[in-house]
């Protein structure tokens, strides 16, 4: 766990995607980047990184809708441990011939950029420390700069890549969202997450102890529709909440009229594009 993702911080932990062909997801995620399988049966997979704790759920539906311009998934993002790492990461997906579609710097951390086999944006990323972090009037200022590539792959190892760092967890998810004075009174309001910079009127990041963002919301596809419950694309997430912020975090859903629904001993919510979050409390 890092210093924003821990058992004192509000953080999401896995998320579940729906897809049309489990085998080509199955290539892509244990093939190429490396995940280890979690749990497995005919229509359902789980990845991590530990070999123990799931970070992506999958559901396979040969019948799903395709991918399309939603709302819903911008990407989610799983966050490295080193320079080191990402390197190696870099050298997997060139040697396995699997295009990036961006690489940046932050500010706040050096990211590369892909899609899953479905379409799904996926951000792979390390953090800087937070004392480089670029602020302006003491407010983040996170930036997007061209990420020195050769630089980077200067920390790369050359030993085999036989796995993706057991360190690796999901360090934030990115939506596509209709309005972000909603989704400020969901997840600001409501959830509490806190603030850190809003970027010229169409995108908001928030989070939970100082982190950069452990959520960015965007309208760049403002006026799409919503994903259907059937087409691919991202179904649910999981967010943490530890025991000492739970009392809080309900009063807080209550005032701001957001229902917490109880299926099978799991507690959930929904948020403004549909997509199901299921509260981790700590027992």
């Amino acid at each position: 766990m890092t210093n924003y993702h821990n058992h004192e911080t509000m953080h999401f932990t896995s998320l579940t995607l729906l897809v049309k062909d489990l085998s080509r997801s199955i290539e892509f995620y244990r093939d190429i980047l490396k995940l280890s399988v979690t749990y497995q049966d005919k229509q359902k997979i789980g990845f991590g990184a530990n070999h123990q704790d799931t970070i992506i759920h999958l559901i396979e539906d040969r019948n799903a809708l395709l991918q399309d311009i939603t709302l819903g998934l911008y990407h989610f993002a799983l966050l490295l441990p080193s320079e080191k790492e990402l390197a190696r990461t870099v050298r997997q997906l060139a040697s396995s011939r699997y295009p990036i579609t961006g690489a940046s710097d932050h500010g706040v951390s050096l990211a590369i950029y892909l899609d899953d086999p479905n379409g799904n944006g996926i951000e792979i990323y390390i953090d800087q420390d937070s004392s480089v972090w670029p602020k302006e009037n003491d407010q983040l200022q996170m930036v997007t700069l061209p990420l020195d590539i050769d630089h980077l792959m200067k920390n790369d190892d050359g030993l085999p890549y036989d796995q993706i760092s057991d360190q690796t967890i999901l360090g934030h998810m990115h939506l596509h969202v209709n309005s972000l004075d909603e989704a400020n009174h969901f997840y600001h309001q409501a959830i509490g997450f806190e603030i850190t910079q809003t970027y010229m009127e169409s995108a908001l990041f928030l989070s939970d102890q100082g982190y950069h963002h452990h959520i960015g919301l965007n309208t760049w596809q403002k006026g799409a529709p919503i994903c259907k419950p059937k087409q691919v694309g991202l179904k649910e997430m999981s967010l943490y909440i530890p025991k000492s912020k739970y009392i809080a975090f309900a009063r807080r859903l209550t005032d701001q009229h957001v229902p917490i629904f109880s299926e099978q001993n799991i507690q959930y919510i929904i948020d403004p594009v549909n997509i199901k979050i299921i509260l981790l409390i700590e027992a």
